[in-house]
């Protein structure tokens, strides 16, 4: 059986997370919790491609959060 989250074939859909973080997954399959569609339904690297040119920081969106609160404060 081939892996569903590797077939070049199969339509997937990207999905992120509260935290900002992206996902691909399988079309078929029921999205899971604390997860949302969007961005391209489409063919495997398609979907990738989007990732890639959307998903640019990388860290969580809890992180950047507190970041931003602790970050020192200018005159």
């Amino acid at each position: 059986m081939t892996n569903p989250f590797e077939d070049e074939n199969a339509e997937y859909l990207v999905l992120v997370n509260h935290e900002n973080q992206y996902s691909l997954w399988p079309g078929f399959r029921e999205v899971p919790a604390g997860w949302t569609p969007v961005g391209p339904k489409g063919k495997r690297q398609e979907c990738l491609n989007w990732i890639e040119a959307t998903w640019t920081d990388m860290r969580p969106a809890s992180l950047i959060r507190d970041m931003e609160k602790n970050k020192p404060q200018t005159a």
